[in-house]
């Protein structure tokens, strides 16, 4: 089949405007999801670089013979190999998953614990130890202590979300919960009879009318007319 020239200029002249005429499609604009949590390595791995440089400068033959530095050393010693064998693995699995809690609890225990021996190197630093290396450990102490709670607050936030989101989707199935038990519950609406229409009526067709007889009798309804009197002959 050819087109005939004056078809195929027509069609060029309209097509843009059907193109442009027809509507885009409709797109549904995305909820913006929330924004990550950050990774805990990054709250708490500067402190725990801090511990780590600061205990292996710690001269603990300058502090004093006796019990307290025999335990300072075997604390110090059992920090240092915490964080390269057993911290690792945590830190890991918790930023894998930032917003995982499961994940970030064991860390956050763990990092408890580790807290909580060096604070009893400090504790026996103040007793034995050179006052520049008591300084020392006191900072190192401080700035872990902050990015514990750093860490805390972070996970406390995220607890938090969660609860309010799995609030908001337990109101949601009550909700539609008790709208289906409401439909559940209606009665049926009664259909509506339909009644079909009348028939039009028929018009009757109008009487032809009837023109009066050529005999001179009345049409029905005129008076009858007196014919004129004949003249008599004359005898």
């Amino acid at each position: 089949m050819q087109i005939s020239r004056g078809t195929l200029i027509s069609y060029m002249a309209f097509a843009p405007i059907v193109l442009f005429g027809q509507a885009a499609p409709t797109t549904t604009p995305s909820t913006p999801a929330a924004p990550a949590p950050p990774p805990p390595s990054s709250m708490v791995q500067p402190a725990l670089s801090s511990m780590e440089s600061t205990l292996n400068s710690l001269k603990i033959d300058k502090w004093k013979k006796g019990t307290i530095r025999e335990e300072a050393g075997a604390n110090v010693n059992a920090i240092l190999k915490d964080l390269k064998t057993n911290l690792p693995p945590l830190m890991a699995d918790a930023d894998a998953a930032p917003g995982a809690l499961s994940k970030s609890i064991p860390l956050m225990k763990h990092l408890d614990a580790l807290y909580d021996v060096l604070l009893r190197v400090e504790e026996g630093a103040r007793v034995s130890a050179p006052s520049e290396q008591v300084d020392q450990l006191e900072a190192v102490l401080k700035q872990f202590g902050s990015a514990r709670i750093q860490l805390y607050d972070s996970m406390t936030q995220r607890a938090g979300a969660q609860e309010k989101q799995v609030t908001d989707l337990q109101a949601d199935i009550t909700t539609l919960r008790a709208a289906a038990q409401e439909h559940k519950a209606a009665p049926p609406v009664a259909p509506v009879p339909c009644t079909p229409p009348k028939p039009a009526a028929k018009k009757r067709p109008a009487k032809p009318k009837t023109a009066p007889p050529a005999t001179g009798q009345p049409a029905q309804g005129q008076p009858a007319q007196t014919p004129p009197a004949q003249p008599k002959p004359q005898q």
